[in-house]
């Protein structure tokens, strides 16, 4: 078992490659306050994967740490209304998440199977994973459909570079322009908000 685990942390990253792997030729969308945003069609999908990256001036311990309190990180991230963790079993739990949409979107949730592996350099990748059917749907809720994609934490010196990739069915229907316009501000406002909450002394 523990072999295992070892062979799994270090081939661990290539493989939660793998899902995202339809998502190519990304082109950068926006580059601001240290954080870049690149987005990519993924083949089969109305909608763009998203990938952010930005450099965090705080230990990948803190980062970590903000990562890991479930009902305090809605603070940071973009549009969570609530969320809350549902089950911990080891390096895996499951999440559940509500989040507020502009009119006339009606909200969405979704519930997120996150496992973290940590490599011998010190970096952590946590794979996202949604699976929808977890738990029953909530009224006033459409249930997001899918979704594929990963944190990484990195150490640098300075502080912890964090990539943030996803690539989400959102189940219903969406304007495009509420699409085209989510997966910018996602992963920016997400990173944004984390960034600031880490440096915070």
């Amino acid at each position: 078992m523990g072999s295992f685990k070892q062979i799994a942390v270090v081939f661990g990253l290539s493989a939660l490659l793998v899902p995202l792997a339809h998502a190519e030729n990304w082109k950068v969308a926006k580059d601001e306050d240290g954080i870049k945003v690149s987005l990519s069609d993924v083949a089969g999908s109305d909608y763009k994967a998203y990938r952010g990256v930005t450099l965090i001036k705080a230990p990948l311990a803190k980062v970590k740490a903000l990562q890991e309190d479930v009902v305090g990180a809605c603070t940071w991230i973009h549009e969570c209304k609530s969320q809350k963790l549902l089950k911990s079993e080891g390096d895996q739990s499951w999440t559940y998440t509500q989040f507020n949409t502009p009119w006339p979107v009606t909200a969405r949730d979704s519930v997120l199977h996150v496992t973290t592996t940590q490599a011998a350099d010190g970096s952590l990748t946590r794979k996202l994973e949604g699976v929808p059917t977890y738990l029953p749907e909530e009224k006033g809720f459409v249930r997001v459909a899918k979704v594929e994609g990963f944190w990484t934490l990195v150490p640098k010196d300075g502080g912890t570079e964090v990539t943030y990739q996803v690539h989400t069915e959102p189940g219903g229907s969406v304007p495009s322009m509420v699409a085209n316009k989510f997966v910018v501000d996602a992963p920016f406002n997400t990173l944004k908000a984390l960034k600031a909450k880490a440096e915070k002394p």
